[in-house]
């Protein structure tokens, strides 16, 4: 059995923790063990499916809390459980001071996977990135991204251009996001919106997925569409703040709160358009998802082109909603997109093939 630690903050349903259970999923678990080190104190999403699938949950204290015995626990965990391979996921440098922790532990494998395109918050977060790159650039021996922009946001464009980042694809299990118009018919049954057009959105509620601009399209499309829905999947911490602009619109009952759900990626299916305005991205796994499905995608030109892999995105600026509004129309001939997302490399079963040779040794 060959071990590898992932170093995360929780294993809950944002990007990177999804990247890992997709991967999880498609291991032999005869062969292959994933543990998870996390800083959350609350039971993640994902903790008990890690559980049946024979992997552990470790907790560990958070940098903010104690730095120091973060660092030790790090240390102490990878030498206990001699774990040679060790993963850590994250958009800010400073977490490669974790790999250094592991390598002091005994680990020999240091990968780090860049996970977005900004590292956000305060200015002094931005700075502590730029400061602590060097750490990023020099620490790891496997360095992973999913796109151009994420690589180059941590590791630096001359790594990225000298090939030192291997970009591996954030894959999906294909046959789950293949458009099925049977599940459509009993979803949109389900949820009485049989008659509605559905513009959809999947993803937390924070600063970057930029709900407010959301809100104020669909706000716009109602006036060329009053029979519309919007369609809201994710938690967050600015969901309430969301809830009350949407009272303050006076749409409250045109749109539809899923929160978090298991079945997240058969809602595709009940959608006719997927609208994603976020303000920046690594490689965002639910347009890949969205694509998929065969809908057509509205999203921001923050987003690296990358994520492009049909010719049913459309990237927009950030400036005028009712523009945005203008060019939501309705997906049609879903059936095949999904084999242009195989051909291109994101079928779940190859990627992680690829993820084994760089994490397991």
């Amino acid at each position: 059995m060959i071990k590898l630690l992932c170093i995360v903050g929780g294993m809950n349903t944002g990007g990177a923790e999804t990247f890992l259970m997709k991967i999880y999923r498609e291991l032999p678990h005869d062969k292959y063990q994933m543990d998870f080190c996390v800083t959350n104190e609350k039971e993640g999403f994902y903790d008990k499916e890690i559980e049946k699938l024979g992997g552990k949950i470790i907790h560990i204290t958070k940098k903010s809390k104690n730095i120091i015995k973060n660092f030790k626990e790090i240390e102490d965990i990878v030498k206990i459980g001699k774990y040679n391979n060790v993963i850590r996921i994250s958009q800010h440098s400073l977490s490669a001071l974790d790999l250094y922790a592991a390598k002091r532990g005994g680990a020999r494998n240091l990968i780090f996977r860049s996970s977005n395109s900004n590292s956000c918050g305060s200015w002094l977060n931005r700075i502590m990135h730029k400061v602590f790159k060097v750490f990023a650039k020099k620490i790891p021996n496997v360095k992973i991204a999913p796109s151009d922009v994420a690589a180059i946001h941590m590791f630096g464009r001359k790594d990225y251009e000298q090939g030192k980042v291997k970009i591996l694809n954030n894959g999906l299990p294909i046959q789950n996001f293949m458009y099925n118009s049977k599940k459509r018919d009993e979803i949109r049954k389900k949820l009485k919106i049989e008659d509605k057009f559905v513009i959809g959105h999947i993803g937390r509620f924070t600063k970057q997925k930029n709900h407010q601009f959301l809100i104020d399209v669909f706000n716009d499309y109602l006036a060329i569409n009053e029979n519309s829905l919007l369609l809201l999947i994710g938690e967050g911490e600015l969901k309430k703040s969301i809830e009350r602009y949407i009272e303050k619109k006076k749409i409250k009952d045109k749109v539809l709160f899923l929160g978090l759900i298991g079945n997240a990626y058969e809602m595709y299916n009940a959608m006719d358009c997927f609208v994603f305005p976020s303000l920046f991205e690594g490689m965002p796994n639910t347009v890949i998802e969205a694509q998929t499905n065969g809908l057509n995608c509205i999203i921001s030109d923050k987003i690296t082109t990358n994520v492009k892999l049909t010719n049913k995105v459309e990237f927009l600026p950030l400036e005028n909603s009712k523009t945005w509004a203008k060019e939501i129309r309705v997906s049609i001939n879903r059936e095949k997109d999904y084999s242009i997302i195989k051909e291109k490399g994101y079928d779940i079963n190859d990627v992680t093939k690829e993820f084994v040779k760089l994490c397991y040794k």
